[in-house]
């Protein structure tokens, strides 16, 4: 009996030491780089988007149409990791925002962005009032906010331009640009033509982007010739479920995104599809 206890004693030592390296080594892994990452989930047909700037700050854009974004986030942030500094829906579409509300539950969010655009379906509604429960500061989209993070990123809102509350949903999507560097992500929820059309009346350096997250899952509502060659991406990303049944993305949406030279890169395909860069050189992962 003497014996074991002895051992039972030692163990828990080494339990403890071992416990205590991990949290030291979670701690410097995470020190401030130099690096951005974004991540696109692969959330089936759905949109989400995470980014975790150089000093960790955290940036979630949508969340797919289920609790399926938890475990991407699980995987990406290190354990005890509780923190999302801005969350933002780009419109109230269950597969944006399905997920959206127990996230907000589980993660100490900060800062709330949405279009002002309501949604007559329950996960809206539970989404706002988990945002009312956990007190987040809630900001209405519109053109020229930009938020800082204070480490060389930034986010700078395009759209809405305008009171959207009485819009349908995809076109008053939320269209943002992040931006570090030498590099940028336009992200552009189910923005549809008659969104771009408005955009294309923005200077042209403003469009340009190393990134273009398709609209609308790669449908023939969104991405038009003059859209695409204006934003000019190196990369697009079409955010889609495999064997869908829109048929998304859409061959015209290819085509023309083949027209312009881009490469084009899907979740339904490839999975998670993440971006690393430091401001200079650009991988993709």
């Amino acid at each position: 009996m003497e014996s074991i206890k002895k051992n039972w004693k030692t163990w828990l030592v080494v339990a403890l030491i071992l416990g205590n390296i991990c949290v030291w080594a979670e701690i410097y892994v995470r020190r401030p780089s130099n690096l951005l990452n974004v991540y696109f989930f692969d959330v089936g047909q759905g949109d989400s988007i995470f980014v975790d700037t150089p000093t960790h700050k955290h940036i979630l854009i949508d969340g797919g149409s289920n609790n399926r974004v938890l475990s991407m986030l699980g995987e990406v942030l290190p354990f005890g990791d509780r923190k999302i500094d801005v969350l933002l829906a780009t419109h109230p579409d269950r597969d944006h925002i399905g997920g959206l509300s127990e996230v907000v539950s589980r993660f100490d969010v900060k800062i709330f962005i949405s279009p002002g655009i309501e949604s007559p379906t329950t996960v809206d509604d539970e989404l706002d009032l988990s945002i009312q429960r956990e007190g987040s500061q809630r900001i209405l989209a519109k053109r020229g906010t930009t938020i800082d993070f204070g480490d060389g990123v930034k986010l700078v809102l395009l759209f809405p331009d305008r009171d959207v509350s009485d819009w349908e949903t995809n076109d008053a999507s939320i269209v943002a640009k992040l931006v570090y560097g030498e590099h940028s992500f336009l992200l552009t929820g189910d923005s549809s033509k008659k969104t771009e059309y408005l955009l294309l009346g923005l200077n042209e350096e403003v469009l340009d982007s190393t990134v273009l997250k398709a609209g609308h899952h790669g449908s023939r509502t969104s991405t038009s010739l003059s859209y695409a060659q204006a934003v000019s991406p190196e990369y697009t990303i079409i955010s889609a479920g495999k064997g869908n049944s829109y048929g998304h993305p859409h061959k015209e949406v290819i085509d023309v995104l083949n027209k312009i030279g881009t490469k084009i890169l899907s979740t339904f395909e490839l999975g998670t599809i993440r971006f690393k860069t430091n401001g200079e050189s650009l991988e993709v992962i």
